[in-house]
């Protein structure tokens, strides 16, 4: 999916990280081009949010190296931050302030737009989301699901060039998980740069181009996701699919 020799949207070169004595990512190589969409799974512990967390630089990693864009992460990470969006499994959103005042907060502090050229912009994502009649209330009137599509429309709102999701929907009630994941199928189908650590393998059937396997802080195994659910290479990959499709 490389185009014309253009630089990846992200490559890590054989990334450590050490939390204490724990050693939580082995040497991971990961590249993922412009317009590519990669699901990450594996079991609880394996190194999955560690690794979309040192790619957004809210973990610095020890040894190798991270690029955005052909332009290697340094220090706290602030300059390219703008360019990669990130959606955690709370919502992270500002209790006191309504949806808009949420959505705008970014976008006139960091992007420095004007407050109607900010909420221009949050309308049109919170359209995007499918929420605009939320705009004035504030997260704790919302369901968790629709909460969970404004911290989406947040992110949108920053206009970044690759969007990270660290399980989106595992605070969801299963009712609600669907909302969300149709948003994140609808941006996929735009086109946007996406890795998604998530154990929903329907969503990762529908959307992915290359399926991740971590297990013990390493990649053990990628590929298209035909290939990856219909024969995995290695047993730990066949054993947790076998356990993760079987609920």
């Amino acid at each position: 999916m490389a185009r014309d020799g253009a630089a990846p949207a992200i490559l890590m070169q054989g990334v450590e990280k050490w939390f204490g004595e724990f050693h939580v990512l082995k040497g991971v190589d990961l590249r993922v081009e412009r317009g590519e969409r990669v699901v990450i799974c594996g079991p609880s512990g394996s190194g999955k949010s560690t690794v979309v967390r040192c790619i957004n630089r809210l973990e610095r990693h020890e040894k190798g190296r991270i690029l955005i864009d052909g332009a290697e992460v340094r220090g706290d990470g602030s300059a390219l931050r703008g360019e990669v969006g990130m959606v955690f499994q709370q919502f992270n959103l500002f209790p006191h302030l309504t949806v808009m005042e949420n959505l705008t907060l970014g976008p006139m502090k960091a992007r420095g737009l004007s407050r109607a050229e900010a909420e221009a912009r949050a309308m049109r994502y919170l359209e995007r989301v499918r929420i605009p009649e939320q705009a004035m209330k504030r997260p704790g009137q919302l369901s968790g699901g629709q909460q969970q599509r404004v911290a989406i429309a947040r992110s949108l709102c920053m206009e970044p060039k690759i969007m990270l999701f660290d399980e989106p929907t595992s605070a969801l009630d299963p009712e609600m998980i669907a909302e969300v994941l149709d948003v994140m199928v609808s941006l996929a189908e735009e086109g946007m740069t996406m890795v998604v650590v998530t154990h929903e393998m329907g969503f990762a059937r529908k959307v992915a181009d290359k399926m991740v396997f971590m297990d013990g802080g390493e990649i053990v195994e990628s590929g298209p996701p035909d290939e990856f659910f219909a024969a995995p290479k290695s047993a730990r990959c066949r054993d947790f699919l076998a356990r993760i499709l079987a609920h």
